[in-house]
């Protein structure tokens, strides 16, 4: 049985990649075929596979939320993000509040559901979906003028604390009753708890990562599972927040200069996607098709007036004080996709003692389906309607933060200096390299740094030398890649290296200037557009 078991669930991943390809041949978002092979497992579909445990599902979806949240996190440049930080964390946070009271008002006074089930549901449909928004955008390198895609990176990332603390607060009054002080109580217990579990977990954790040399290649990625599951856990024990806690644990982790953050992307790029097939899945799995047809006319006019009504208002209100375009505005309102967090908190409903009057899990079911099919396969057309896609060709939506960009044709050679070596006792500004070829690291007993040009070099140094072919992966070799700001352009267009500021420990190894790798030198003079390669001194 349990080899059936296993040969089914193979059977399953392999559809699902096989989907993911077909989907983005018709345009249609991948993980919308998760949910209908779902479905098509499941008790109503081709296979009559029975699972209806909700409980269960609800425990595997939220493990699947921890590392879809974290990997958010990780992946999102705060560099990039910043400029758009205030109005994306008040989308997450306000935005989610306003939406659930407008589609309350809505459910409560148009469709008539009891007022607190109303509420309920806005909290369940209030923050949009991470995994839908970032499948959407990177599968389709989806660049957004104005720095919108960081804008609802940033926003889809961070809001489903935000509705998974609504969720709970209404579960909570529906169950018996709550005061507003408890209320309030209880909301400041989730962030407090969720702020200091994910500053205070993301810190240790970058403090380690940058000390700790792991014994064994991949257990620096054993390593930020373990983090990732910390930082969920370790708040929730304390009535805290964990999805909170989770996210800032990720960009804390994603936006620090550590060890080995090279295997970590691949790493958690391939984990996340494997998160989001189980989750899509299971979720498709535990629907019942049939008992859709008799939720499809409320849950139809909940997905119209939040798509056209709730959102909207929401992002126009909040986003006016920021400036911005309408086209933008408009844009923001249109990808606020409801996903699997939706329907996770729906479940939370089902396994809750509070009692509804309506099947709330299909209801949203269906409005996640509808936005995914629609919105998500639409929001292309949409945002090239709109003009809102960047054809710069520096325009990519698809930056993480790695240690090194893995296209950068460039090669490293370690040389040992022997006894005798001409090198030996020499200054660095004297040796005769190669041309094109850079000494990037230096080895000296326990010790190593980057060199300058007055560094002498002494007899059993292992030297670290970098030359534009092959790149070869060395420990010994930390970089980092960065792009220079319009600021800094402004301020040093026309400036040798040799006459920056030094940073102790660091060096530039390596300049990408539009097709081209160069080799720098003192006398290298900066331009605009230089992406650089930069070495630095371990922790």
């Amino acid at each position: 049985m349990f080899a059936f078991v296993l040969l089914l669930a193979a059977l399953v991943l392999f559809a699902c990649v096989a989907f993911n390809k077909l989907s983005a041949r018709l345009g249609v978002p991948a993980l919308l075929a998760f949910i209908l092979l779902g479905m098509l497992f499941g008790s109503d579909g081709l296979f009559k596979i029975p699972f209806d445990n909700y409980a269960l599902a609800e425990q595997i979806c939220s493990v699947a939320l921890i590392f879809i949240m974290f990997y958010g996190g990780f992946g999102t440049s705060w560099k990039a993000a910043r400029p758009v930080a205030v109005p994306s964390i008040l989308l997450s946070s306000l935005g989610v509040v306003l939406t659930a009271l407008l589609t309350g008002v809505f459910c409560y006074f148009v469709l008539g559901f009891p007022l607190l089930e109303s509420f309920l549901i806005g909290a369940v449909l209030g923050s949009t979906d991470a995994a839908s928004v970032f499948s959407i955008l990177r599968a389709r390198n989806l660049a957004l003028k104005e720095n919108t895609s960081s804008l609802l990176e940033v926003e889809s990332g961070s809001n489903d604390p935000c509705a998974y603390m609504l969720t709970t607060v209404l579960l909570t009054a529906m169950q018996g009753g709550i005061t507003p002080g408890q209320v309030a109580q209880l909301l400041a217990k989730q962030v407090f708890w969720g702020l200091a579990a994910g500053f205070a977990v993301g810190g240790a954790a970058v403090w380690l990562m940058r000390r700790l040399r792991f014994g064994s290649a991949g257990f620096d990625t054993v390593f930020a599972v373990a983090v990732a599951l910390l930082a969920y856990a370790a708040p929730e024990l304390l009535g805290g927040n964990g999805y909170l806690s989770v996210y800032i644990t990720g960009i804390l982790l994603g936006n620090s200069d550590i060890r080995n953050k090279r295997t970590l992307v691949p790493y958690f790029d391939g984990m996340t996607g494997m998160m989001q097939v189980v989750l899509f899945f299971l979720l498709g799995l535990l629907s019942t098709p049939s008992q859709m047809p008799r939720v499809l006319l409320p849950a139809l006019a909940i997905a119209l007036f939040l798509t056209f009504a709730a959102r909207p208002a929401a992002v126009f209100l909040l986003m006016a004080p920021f400036g911005g375009s309408s086209k933008q505005k408009l844009l923001v309102s249109w990808s606020g996709l409801r996903g699997a967090a939706s329907i996770v908190f729906a479940v939370m409903t089902v396994i809750s003692p509070a009692v509804t009057d309506h099947d709330l899990f299909h209801i949203v079911f269906v409005v996640v389906l509808l936005s995914i099919s629609l919105q998500g396969s639409l929001l292309p057309a949409v945002a090239k309607k709109l003009d809102m896609i960047d054809t710069d060709e520096d325009a990519d939506v698809m930056k993480t933060f790695t240690d090194y960009s893995g296209e950068a044709p460039v090669q490293f050679i370690r040389v040992h200096l022997p006894e005798g070596h001409s090198w030996c006792g020499k200054p660095v500004r004297e040796l005769a390299l190669p041309p094109q070829t850079i000494l990037a690291s230096v080895r000296r007993g326990d010790a190593r740094f980057a060199p300058n040009g007055s560094t002498v070099l002494q007899a059993e140094d292992q030297l670290i030398l970098c030359a534009p072919t092959a790149r070869r992966d060395l420990e010994e070799v930390h970089m980092t890649e960065r792009r220079l700001t319009e600021q800094e352009l402004d301020m040093q267009k026309g400036t040798r290296i040799n006459a920056l500021p030094r940073q102790e420990g660091s060096l530039i190894v390596l300049i990408q200037r539009g097709e081209s790798w160069l080799i720098p030198d003192g006398d290298t003079l900066l331009q605009p557009g230089d992406r650089l390669l930069i070495h630095h001194r371990e922790e």
